[in-house]
């Protein structure tokens, strides 16, 4: 794909943003948890990883090198893994309180899985061909 690269930059900079936003509101403990703050829970700061491998996916994304491209496969298959275990950990009910799911935590599956879509369709030029 011919924009599959800028896709894949634009894509990891909303996961960065997203990381930000609320993912859930438990009620018991008055808590909204986002990516970088969930002090009353043990959930700890699960957006961190996320932003780590989303700044790296940018910087393969940038790179016009095939050996790149495979990184960048593995680095976003690795934050899609680590956004659906933030998904089911932030979302699991627990002690018979479920939380309030939020926009974030929808919208981090949907960027990770646009990243690792981009990744799989990156714009390489073959040697020989116009």
């Amino acid at each position: 794909m011919k924009y599959s690269q800028p896709a894949g930059i634009i894509a990891a900079i909303a996961l960065i943003a997203i990381c930000y936003m609320p993912w859930a509101f438990i009620q018991s403990i008055n808590v909204t948890v986002t990516g970088m703050y969930s002090d009353g829970t043990a959930f700890g700061k699960p957006g961190l990883l996320n932003i780590a491998f989303s700044i790296l996916s940018i910087i393969f994304f940038s790179i016009p090198k095939i050996w790149a491209k495979r990184t960048n496969l593995f680095i976003t298959t690795i934050n899609m893994a680590w956004a659906l275990r933030n998904y089911l950990l932030v979302s699991t009910c627990q002690g018979g309180e479920c939380p309030d799911k939020k926009a974030g935590l929808f919208l981090l599956m949907i960027a990770s899985g646009i990243m690792l879509v981009m990744s799989l369709l990156p714009k390489l030029n073959v040697p020989g061909e116009k």
